[in-house]
Protein backbone atom coordinates (compact mmCIF):
# COMPACT_ATOMS: atom_id res chain seq x y z
CA UNK A 1 0.00 0.00 0.00
CA UNK A 2 1.36 2.98 -0.52
CA UNK A 3 2.51 5.36 2.06
CA UNK A 4 0.28 9.08 2.36
CA UNK A 5 2.01 11.94 0.38
CA UNK A 6 2.03 15.77 2.00
CA UNK A 7 -0.19 16.48 -0.67
CA UNK A 8 -2.74 13.80 0.61
CA UNK A 9 -2.09 15.23 4.08
CA UNK A 10 -2.87 18.90 2.47
CA UNK A 11 -6.25 17.41 0.82
CA UNK A 12 -7.46 15.39 4.22
CA UNK A 13 -6.66 19.14 5.96
CA UNK A 14 -8.59 20.84 3.28
CA UNK A 15 -11.46 18.46 3.78
CA UNK A 16 -11.47 19.70 7.16
CA UNK A 17 -11.67 23.10 7.17
CA UNK A 18 -14.80 22.65 4.72
CA UNK A 19 -16.59 20.91 7.68
CA UNK A 20 -15.69 23.36 9.90
CA UNK A 21 -16.54 26.77 7.90
CA UNK A 22 -19.74 25.18 7.87
CA UNK A 23 -19.77 25.16 11.86
CA UNK A 24 -18.50 28.19 12.90
CA UNK A 25 -15.09 27.15 12.60
CA UNK A 26 -15.74 24.27 14.86
CA UNK A 27 -14.63 20.18 14.09
CA UNK A 28 -15.39 17.42 16.03
CA UNK A 29 -12.30 14.78 16.41
CA UNK A 30 -14.57 12.04 14.73
CA UNK A 31 -15.20 14.41 11.98
CA UNK A 32 -11.28 15.16 11.67
CA UNK A 33 -10.68 11.32 11.29
CA UNK A 34 -13.77 10.85 8.85
CA UNK A 35 -12.28 13.75 6.62
CA UNK A 36 -9.39 11.54 6.20
CA UNK A 37 -6.86 13.35 8.27
CA UNK A 38 -4.06 10.73 9.80
CA UNK A 39 -3.21 11.23 13.74
CA UNK A 40 -0.04 12.51 13.03
CA UNK A 41 -1.30 15.70 10.76
CA UNK A 42 -4.07 16.52 13.52
CA UNK A 43 -1.01 16.36 15.97
CA UNK A 44 0.71 18.68 13.62
CA UNK A 45 -1.88 21.03 13.34
CA UNK A 46 -2.74 21.43 16.50
CA UNK A 47 1.07 21.86 17.96
CA UNK A 48 1.80 24.17 14.92
CA UNK A 49 -1.32 26.38 15.79
CA UNK A 50 -4.09 25.43 12.95
CA UNK A 51 -5.91 23.61 15.05
CA UNK A 52 -7.16 24.63 18.69
CA UNK A 53 -9.02 22.33 21.18
CA UNK A 54 -11.93 24.03 22.67
CA UNK A 55 -13.52 21.16 24.65
CA UNK A 56 -12.17 17.19 24.56
CA UNK A 57 -13.14 15.90 21.08
CA UNK A 58 -13.88 19.91 19.50
CA UNK A 59 -11.82 22.03 17.70
CA UNK A 60 -11.23 25.47 16.08
CA UNK A 61 -9.58 26.25 12.98
CA UNK A 62 -7.52 28.89 14.83
CA UNK A 63 -7.59 31.86 12.07
CA UNK A 64 -11.59 31.78 12.70
CA UNK A 65 -12.57 35.12 13.75
CA UNK A 66 -14.33 35.58 17.01
CA UNK A 67 -18.35 36.09 16.82
CA UNK A 68 -21.47 37.02 18.63
CA UNK A 69 -22.65 33.20 17.80
CA UNK A 70 -19.84 31.70 18.99
CA UNK A 71 -21.22 29.46 22.01
CA UNK A 72 -24.26 28.50 19.97
CA UNK A 73 -22.05 27.44 17.01
CA UNK A 74 -19.67 25.58 19.28
CA UNK A 75 -21.84 23.20 20.98
CA UNK A 76 -24.18 22.55 17.77
CA UNK A 77 -20.78 21.64 15.90
CA UNK A 78 -20.31 19.17 18.89
CA UNK A 79 -23.43 17.30 17.84
CA UNK A 80 -22.50 17.22 14.16
CA UNK A 81 -25.41 19.04 12.31
CA UNK A 82 -27.80 17.00 15.39
CA UNK A 83 -28.53 19.71 17.74
CA UNK A 84 -30.76 22.78 17.35
CA UNK A 85 -31.12 25.96 19.40
CA UNK A 86 -34.50 25.78 21.52
CA UNK A 87 -36.37 26.45 24.00
CA UNK A 88 -35.52 29.61 25.97
CA UNK A 89 -32.11 30.60 24.25
CA UNK A 90 -34.07 30.20 20.72
CA UNK A 91 -36.64 33.43 22.43
CA UNK A 92 -33.41 34.89 22.85
CA UNK A 93 -32.45 34.40 19.92
CA UNK A 94 -35.19 35.33 18.18
CA UNK A 95 -35.74 38.19 20.51
CA UNK A 96 -39.01 36.72 22.24
CA UNK A 97 -39.54 37.90 25.63
CA UNK A 98 -36.71 38.75 28.45
CA UNK A 99 -35.75 35.13 29.58
CA UNK A 100 -32.78 36.24 30.20
CA UNK A 101 -31.45 32.21 30.14
CA UNK A 102 -28.54 31.02 32.80
CA UNK A 103 -27.46 28.07 29.98
CA UNK A 104 -27.63 27.58 26.53
CA UNK A 105 -30.55 25.12 25.45
CA UNK A 106 -30.40 22.99 22.88
CA UNK A 107 -32.58 19.83 21.32
CA UNK A 108 -30.87 16.90 20.54
CA UNK A 109 -31.31 12.86 20.42
CA UNK A 110 -28.33 12.33 22.26
CA UNK A 111 -27.10 14.46 26.15
CA UNK A 112 -24.99 17.00 27.38
CA UNK A 113 -21.42 16.80 26.49
CA UNK A 114 -19.51 15.36 29.38
CA UNK A 115 -18.32 18.46 32.05
CA UNK A 116 -20.06 21.22 29.97
CA UNK A 117 -21.93 22.83 32.62
CA UNK A 118 -23.67 25.39 30.53
CA UNK A 119 -25.82 23.18 28.23
CA UNK A 120 -28.98 21.89 28.83
CA UNK A 121 -29.86 19.39 26.50
CA UNK A 122 -33.38 18.22 26.02
CA UNK A 123 -34.06 15.11 24.21
CA UNK A 124 -36.14 15.29 21.06
CA UNK A 125 -36.11 14.49 17.07
CA UNK A 126 -37.04 17.80 15.67
CA UNK A 127 -38.51 17.98 11.66
CA UNK A 128 -37.66 20.38 9.53
CA UNK A 129 -40.47 22.22 9.82
CA UNK A 130 -40.01 23.15 13.15
CA UNK A 131 -36.28 24.52 12.76
CA UNK A 132 -34.33 27.09 10.84
CA UNK A 133 -30.85 28.09 9.64
CA UNK A 134 -29.33 31.03 11.64
CA UNK A 135 -25.67 31.08 10.07
CA UNK A 136 -23.87 28.16 10.97
CA UNK A 137 -26.19 26.22 13.40
CA UNK A 138 -30.05 25.90 13.38
CA UNK A 139 -32.79 27.28 16.03
CA UNK A 140 -36.19 26.02 16.21
CA UNK A 141 -38.88 28.11 14.68
CA UNK A 142 -40.73 30.80 16.85
CA UNK A 143 -44.17 28.75 16.37
CA UNK A 144 -41.72 25.37 17.85
CA UNK A 145 -39.95 27.75 20.40
CA UNK A 146 -43.23 28.65 21.74
CA UNK A 147 -44.60 25.18 21.64
CA UNK A 148 -41.28 24.26 23.49
CA UNK A 149 -41.73 26.88 26.48
CA UNK A 150 -45.50 26.04 27.05
CA UNK A 151 -44.52 22.25 27.66
CA UNK A 152 -41.11 23.42 29.45
CA UNK A 153 -43.20 24.75 32.67
CA UNK A 154 -41.78 28.28 32.60
CA UNK A 155 -44.08 31.04 34.40
CA UNK A 156 -47.50 32.22 32.07
CA UNK A 157 -47.03 36.26 32.31
CA UNK A 158 -43.54 34.72 31.06
CA UNK A 159 -45.09 32.76 28.22
CA UNK A 160 -47.59 35.83 27.69
CA UNK A 161 -44.92 38.05 26.41
CA UNK A 162 -42.90 35.77 24.67
CA UNK A 163 -46.31 34.98 22.46
CA UNK A 164 -47.02 38.97 22.72
CA UNK A 165 -43.49 39.70 20.88
CA UNK A 166 -43.89 37.25 18.27
CA UNK A 167 -46.82 39.14 16.91
CA UNK A 168 -45.45 42.50 17.97
CA UNK A 169 -42.61 41.84 15.52
CA UNK A 170 -44.35 39.57 12.99
CA UNK A 171 -42.76 36.37 13.49
CA UNK A 172 -45.55 34.39 13.63
CA UNK A 173 -49.06 35.14 13.38
CA UNK A 174 -52.02 33.93 16.10
CA UNK A 175 -53.75 31.67 13.60
CA UNK A 176 -50.96 29.65 12.99
CA UNK A 177 -49.73 29.78 16.71
CA UNK A 178 -53.28 28.55 17.54
CA UNK A 179 -53.30 26.47 14.67
CA UNK A 180 -49.95 24.32 16.18
CA UNK A 181 -51.40 24.07 19.65
CA UNK A 182 -54.48 22.58 18.74
CA UNK A 183 -51.77 19.72 17.84
CA UNK A 184 -50.24 19.96 21.35
CA UNK A 185 -51.45 18.20 24.37
CA UNK A 186 -54.19 20.07 26.06
CA UNK A 187 -52.10 21.47 28.87
CA UNK A 188 -49.95 23.18 26.37
CA UNK A 189 -52.72 24.19 23.97
CA UNK A 190 -54.14 25.55 27.23
CA UNK A 191 -51.29 27.75 28.19
CA UNK A 192 -50.95 29.17 24.51
CA UNK A 193 -54.66 29.68 24.36
CA UNK A 194 -54.66 32.08 27.17
CA UNK A 195 -51.03 33.54 26.29
CA UNK A 196 -53.11 34.31 22.97
CA UNK A 197 -56.21 35.72 24.71
CA UNK A 198 -53.77 37.98 27.31
CA UNK A 199 -52.09 39.69 23.75
CA UNK A 200 -54.55 39.52 21.20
Amino acid sequence: MPRPTDSDSADAFHAVEEVARRQGGYVTARQVRGAGCSAPRLRAALTQGDLVQIHHGLLRLAYWPAGPFDEYAKWCAWFEGGATVSHQSAAQLHGLGRLRPRLLHLSAPTGAPVGVAEVAVRRAALTPVDVEPAGTFFVTTPIRTILDLADCGIAQHMLDEVVGDALAIGRADAAHIAEAAAGAPDRVERRISAALSATC
